[in-house]
């Protein structure tokens, strides 16, 4: 156990994690060079496309020093607040965390939120100073950041570059000589902590653990203890590259099991597993339930997909437990499930993933958060979904979920990001300058606000210079109506919004100026009306496509035509009433683009 050292990389998003990741398994010699590319742990075609961490990923590297081999567990996370749950599984199973901060950009919301989260656990922290290559780097402006921000000796900050290998040795070193081994005692009945899991379609559900007291041998009989499941260990291992298997595991180190495990509602991440003869007296204390932030539904396109759809969010769950849903029906999209994301750009790459890895094609709806109704009766009742809303009459308060919102940025641009989140019915709680050019704000508002283009707003306004973080804090009254999509006097449930009063007309106006593009005109007339409660606040008129009844009317008398033309309004009258409007998936999509 003196030999193990388990540590993970936490960092904002495009600090260079991945890269310097890269950097350590090439200087162990963990990768043969043939096998070897840029971002080697980011596994999904979808990381390396669009340049970030999605999961985290764990490998073992060995490593000498001073004549002794050590063996090096490492995690690398993501650094999207979209995907922090990911990072506090990975601080979970590590007794030490690399703070990587590029001296290009210095300390940023993410690295702030995901060093107080490592502190919280008791890791030890290696600050690192990253790309130290670059011909706009600022290492002393940036290392005094370090030293406000962690309290750690000015000597003690590595300075390092992940892409031409500077400072990685420093690094291994200062690892196995700051980072404590793993505690624990493997005299003790074996206690393991599941920190991931995968699908494989011939294996069937591969767990990744993590063992705090006792060994694991293979062709042990071990149970999980929040299941109550038995299964034999037929396979345990370690991550390298490739899985590779052992016969014994042992106290302190992170590996892989294959059980044969068939059914994905058996394996929860955060669940203990010990042995069927001398079990655990306790579970683990894991990590915090996640708490979802965005729901949307997500149908099939063709209902018959259903069943199949079920099947392989259930996959995708083990992979990503920070995806949640439960089964609804919608009048005008069929059978679905309400999912729970914890971002916008979580639900996205949930839905590619869905395409690119199961082949299913989807519709999303349009997404929004949790509200909390107090009806007359003194009763609460959670909505996730516009149409799960009770009647107006028996309401009497919504209240709205609250996050405290951080947003680092250059003082040139604190003027337009205050009135950003001012129009977003954000508070400024806090200014805080964290150098003579660098402010702090901190916001109170309504999570709701955030959920569209908020992000994508603040990196416009600040030149991409912006970062931001949020956590959850109450929920809080809020004066919101509900606003239906009316096609034909037909509502389409899966257009409905809850949203703030002040909001509502000129977005129901928006919506229905959008949805006149994108739905195809039929050979009768479709009104778009939005409406609130009974009373209609926006309408436009898709135009009906007409034959030219009265082309093969050559001169002669007008009531020729006239009468052409009343038979042909009559039909399209008849038409309307039975006529069906289809509404495209782009138009659910243009609901996120509006603005």
């Amino acid at each position: 156990m003196d030999n193990i050292r388990n540590f993970c990389i936490i960092a904002h998003i495009d600090h260079g994690k991945s890269t310097l990741a890269d950097r350590l398994l090439e200087k162990t010699n963990t990768i043969a060079e043939r096998d070897f590319h840029d971002q080697v742990l980011d596994s999904m075609d979808l990381e390396r496309e669009r340049g970030i961490t999605i999961k985290s990923h764990a490998i073992q590297m060995e490593y000498e020093s001073e004549g002794r081999k050590y063996f090096l567990n490492l995690i690398d996370t993501p650094g999207h607040v979209d995907f922090s749950y990911e990072v506090s599984r990975s601080i979970a199973a590590c007794e030490g965390a690399l703070l990587v901060i590029d001296a290009t950009q210095g300390i940023q919301a993410q690295t702030i939120s995901n060093l107080y989260m490592a502190i919280d656990n008791d890791l030890e922290i290696i600050p690192v100073l990253n790309k130290m290559d670059m011909a706009s780097a600022m290492p002393e402006e940036v290392k005094d950041q370090i030293v406000d921000l962690t309290g750690c000796r000015r000597e003690a900050i590595i300075e390092a570059s992940g892409k031409t290998g500077m400072g990685v040795e420093a690094i291994l070193r200062e690892i196995i000589k700051t980072i404590p081994p793993p505690k624990g005692d493997p005299e003790a009945p074996l206690q393991a902590l599941i920190f991931d899991s995968i699908f494989n379609s011939f294996r069937g559900i591969i767990v990744y653990f993590r063992i705090v007291n006792g060994i694991l041998n293979r062709g042990d009989r071990v149970k999980f203890v929040s299941t109550g499941h038995e299964y034999n260990a037929e396979e345990i291992g370690v991550l390298r590259n490739r899985q590779e298997a052992r016969e014994v595991m042992n106290t302190g180190d992170v590996g892989y099991l294959i059980s044969g495990i068939k059914i994905s509602s058996e394996v929860k991440v955060g669940d203990t597993i010990t042995h069927v003869k001398n079990p655990c007296r306790e579970a683990i204390s894991g990590f915090e339930e996640v708490k979802p932030m965005v729901f949307a539904g997500i149908y099939p396109v063709d209902a018959d997909d259903y069943e199949d759809l079920r099947n392989s969010m259930e996959k995708l769950q083990l992979n990503d437990a920070s995806l949640t849903f439960v089964p609804e029906s919608s009048a005008a999209l069929g059978f679905g499930f309400r999912c729970g994301f914890l971002g916008l750009l979580h639900m996205e790459i949930i839905q590619e993933r869905l395409d690119r890895e199961f082949d299913m094609d989807v519709i999303t709806t349009v997404p929004n958060v949790s509200y909390r109704v107090i009806t007359t009766k003194g009763e609460e009742i959670d909505v996730h979904n516009p149409s799960g809303l009770p009647p107006v009459t028996g309401i009497d308060r919504i209240e709205e979920p609250y996050i405290v919102a951080q947003v680092i940025t250059h003082s040139d641009y604190t003027g337009p990001i205050m009135n950003l989140c001012i129009d977003k019915r954000g508070t400024l709680k806090n200014q805080v300058y964290l150098t003579s050019d660098r402010v702090e704000l901190t916001f109170e508002m309504p999570l709701s606000e955030i959920v569209f283009d908020f992000y994508d707003k603040l990196k416009s306004i600040s030149k991409g210079y912006a970062s931001f973080d949020y956590h959850y804090t109450e929920y809080q009254k809020a004066d919101l109506v509900r606003l239906d999509i009316l096609l034909n006097g037909e509502m389409v449930d899966a257009l409905s919004t809850l949203i703030y009063r002040g909001h509502a007309y000129d977005f129901g106006r928006k919506m229905c100026v959008k949805l006149k593009e994108l739905i195809p005109r039929q050979q009768f007339e479709i009104a778009i009306q939005a409406a609130i409660g009974s009373k209609i606040i926006a309408r436009e008129t898709v135009k009906a496509i007409r034959k030219d009844v009265t082309a093969k009317c050559y001169g002669g008398d007008i009531t020729r035509k006239r009468k052409l033309l009343e038979k042909q309004k009559k039909g399209k009258k008849r038409m309307r009433q039975i006529g069906n409007v289809e509404v495209p998936q782009q138009a659910f999509l243009a609901v996120l683009k509006l603005d």
